[in-house]
């Protein structure tokens, strides 16, 4: 009965029929222990006028957030000692949950027993706090929630509350941020409802709050505080009830393989040139990012920095007229202040970022309420752009001003156009963060690269930074460089180009000053595009590059921003070679605008200073051979090939014989962790398709590939490979590409099967990973 009472109430959700899910649930279970309990032929054996007993609900189930497959967590109470009874009633009540496959935890335990851990076990406390009643004898439930409130919390209520702190740090550096993720943890990472429960933990040990409405009546949260948090918690719960119903089971990770399906299933649908799920995880995102906001706000104030109860009487002093630092926090003076001054609103965050302090919840509570003072007039203040300019450039921070002033609200306020990007999820692997999150990644990513020191990896990047005349307007390219993303359609770099020339035109910059930070949003892509996928080699990428970006100063500044851009998307979209492509090209380019483009002369006259060296270093090979292996060379070839390179292709291109189709030499690139893989073979059709099949096969992950063919038909192709991840046995894996290589060439080995078999296993482990539909651009320049 009550397994077919169940699928009812499911299938009500699932037609949106039923808003009140979790306490349906929870009381469709009351019904059936209270049943249970009255017909029970065991219960009145018990002499429960002699010890009374009681069924109390726990955790998620008392709390009647009784998910589709959430645990059934009971304590069964008795007054005193525990009868030999109490089994036979755990096998009547609790056993036939059991069969019908529900998880269910129960415990049964004496009062005392019970009080007896909760002081020893705060995982036991966490339990019984969110306990309720649900038959038997109510006062013996009262009895426990007393000794829990009076003798328990009176002598560890301290250490209860720093155990809190630190098991939400673990929890939170476990889960990760799942405002942040792409697979958010809906009940664990920050942003979770663990983050709620543990805010109504607090507020039970902290304010003696029962109920989650006392939050806003006890003056904790505000009316709209409240309700916001009640709109976020019933988001995140629905899309929970929903992945427990399509995963079969109790789960919490919002896996990709379920994401698609859920953003259709919750009536997402593609809008704005955002695909549903894209929609569908940006509104879980800003529930998430809410709630998270909520609990670092309330436990900063119930609990202090240091997991400590806050103190009485705050100490203050002032650091500019109306704000003052209130216990390491800012606030303002009072509400009139701001009212007679407005631009305290943005002077606080300025303060924010010159001090290293926060605001505190007030002060953020006030800027949210005075937002309506931030009109036209605020926004083109040569005074507030000023005090946003100091916030732009002020040193890194732990926590960062302006992602407090995009949740207060100041940042869009200010900056309206950015309203589009905010929430908005790119929904494939490479991009970690929402965009508005990312680009204020960016910022944090450009000062850390300004004030990284000389003995840092980064010193060649901090010395550029030094150098620029106006970093500021790279600050203010790296804030607004992806806007264009609130848009539809593809090119968003050229969309926020003309986006960020209205904001600045606004803010009254010089027209130089709009030049440059338009110029830097519409080509930010543009080096990180030529490096990873054209041959920087190629004179001519190098010459288009640099008549792009006209000036060094110009070519500076995009070289930091694309870095920052990286940096900030994920780690699959910055690695040690993609540093290294980076950076060659910019080199590259700098070198052709400092000097000039390079005349055909000039590249003759390399070529014929490169065949001099190695001529001069091949001590044992004929001139005569040398110019006749020169003679057979492409000019591409021996314009772009180092001499030493050149002489090494001609020892390798002599080992190869009659019989032997290829030759393969490998050289490691310790610092940039990836290897120089060099085949040297017959040339025919489809060879280097089959080179990068046999790489394939073996794991070995190509990062470019420079091919080059000899008048002699024989190829040259030089391939920069990621290095094996296991270096003990990296001679064995090379030893087993050259045997592949030289049994596909001789068509002993099938290539295309196992190549197949292999895309079929690795496909199977990356099943639910969105991938970018594949497109074809043809770029004429």
């Amino acid at each position: 009965m009550l397994q077919k009472r169940k699928q009812e109430l499911i299938a009500a959700f699932l037609r949106g029929e039923e808003p009140f899910f979790l306490d349906r649930h929870a009381e469709l279970l009351d019904d059936y222990f209270r049943d249970s309990f009255a017909t029970s032929s065991v219960g009145p054996q018990m002499r429960v006028e002699k010890n009374p007993y009681v069924i109390i609900a726990l955790g998620g189930y008392g709390r009647k957030e009784q998910c589709v497959h959430s645990d059934v967590d009971a304590l069964l109470l008795f007054k005193k000692k525990i009868p030999d009874e109490a089994k036979g009633l755990v096998r009547e009540i609790f056993y036939p949950l059991w069969n019908i496959g529900l998880d269910v935890g129960y415990a049964t335990r004496s009062l005392k027993e019970c009080s007896t851990l909760a002081c020893r076990d705060f995982e036991v406390l966490t339990s019984l706090i969110d306990a309720r009643f649900l038959c038997g004898i109510s006062s013996l439930y009262s009895e426990m929630m007393e000794q829990l409130r009076g003798k328990v919390l009176r002598r560890h209520g301290r250490a209860y509350i720093d155990w809190l702190s630190e098991r939400n740090q673990d929890r939170h550096a476990r889960f990760g941020d799942s405002t942040y993720l792409l697979e958010p943890n809906l009940k664990e990472g920050l942003g979770g409802l663990r983050d709620y429960h543990s805010m109504l933990w607090v507020a039970w040990a902290v304010y003696d709050i029962r109920e989650p409405r006392d939050l806003e009546f006890q003056g904790h949260l505000s009316h709209d505080e409240f309700q916001s948090l009640s709109e976020a918690l019933s988001f995140i719960r629905m899309v929970r009830n929903r992945l427990h119903h399509l995963s079969g089971r109790k789960c919490d990770q919002l896996y990709f393989e379920y994401q698609v399906k859920l953003a259709e299933g919750l009536g997402f649908k593609q809008e704005n040139g955002q695909q549903a799920v894209e929609g569908f995880l940006g509104a879980l995102h800003g529930q998430m990012a809410f709630l998270k906001r909520q609990h670092l706000m309330f436990l900063s104030k119930a609990v202090g920095a240091k997991g400590r109860p806050a103190k009485k009487k705050p100490t203050r002093r002032s650091v500019i007229a109306g704000v003052e630092v209130v216990d390491n926090t800012l606030d303002f003076e009072s509400s009139e202040a701001i009212v007679a001054k407005p631009h305290l609103l943005i002077r606080i965050f300025e303060q924010s970022a010159i001090l290293g302090l926060p605001l505190s919840v007030e002060a953020s509570r006030l800027v949210k309420e005075f937002l309506y003072l931030v009109d036209g007039t605020y926004q083109r203040s040569r005074r507030v752009i000023k005090s946003f300019q100091h916030i732009l450039a002020a040193p890194p921070r732990p926590f960062n001003v302006l992602n407090e002033m995009l949740n207060t609200g100041m940042m869009l306020a200010l900056i309206p156009e950015m309203k589009g990007i905010v929430n908005r999820i790119q929904y494939d692997e490479y991009h970690v963060y929402p965009v508005d999150k990312h680009s204020l990644r960016t910022v944090q990513a450009l000062k850390e690269l300004r004030d990284s020191g000389s003995d840092t990896r980064d010193a060649f990047i901090g010395e550029i930074f030094r150098e620029l005349r106006c970093p500021e307007l790279l600050l203010w390219a790296g804030l607004l460089h992806d806007v264009g993303k609130g848009g539809n359609g593809h090119d968003h770099a050229r969309r926020g180009a003309e986006i960020v020339r209205s904001v600045f035109k606004r803010m009254g910059f010089s027209h130089q000053d709009i030049e440059a930070i338009s110029f830097l949003v519409r080509e930010h892509l543009l080096l990180i595009e030529t490096a990873t996928r054209r041959d920087i080699n190629d004179e001519k990428i190098v010459v288009h590059c640099a008549r792009k970006t006209h000036n060094i100063e110009q070519l500076k500044m995009l070289y930091l921003l694309t870095v920052a851009d990286s940096i900030a998307t994920g780690p699959k979209a910055w690695n040690n070679w993609t540093a290294v492509l980076l950076k060659e090209l910019f080199l590259k380019v700098y070198h052709t605008l400092n000097r000039g483009e390079l005349a055909t002369t000039a590249a003759i006259d390399t070529v014929e200073k490169k065949k001099k060296e190695v001529i001069k270093s091949a001590v044992s090979m004929p001139g005569e051979t040398l110019e006749t292996l020169f003679d057979h060379m492409s000019p591409r070839y021996l314009l772009y090939t180092p001499s030493k390179d050149i002489l090494r292709h001609i020892e390798l291109y002599q080992k190869l014989g009659q019989e032997e189709l290829s030759v393969l030499e490998t050289e490691a690139n310790p610092v940039a962790k990836f290897m120089t893989a060099t085949i040297c073979g017959r040339d025919f059709p489809g060879l280097f398709s089959k080179i990068a099949g046999v790489f394939t096969l073996n794991n070995l992950d190509i990062l470019s590939a420079r091919i080059y063919t000899w008048r002699n038909h024989v190829a040259m192709d030089i391939l920069e490979v990621k290095a094996p991840p296991d270096t003990l046995f990296e001679d064995e894996i090379w030893q087993r590409v050259k045997k592949d290589l030289s049994t596909t060439l001789k068509g002993e080995l099938a290539l295309e099967p196992a190549i197949e078999q292999k895309v079929q296993a690795y496909q199977s482990l990356r099943k639910g990973i969105p991938i970018k539909p594949d497109r074809i651009v043809v770029d004429n320049e």
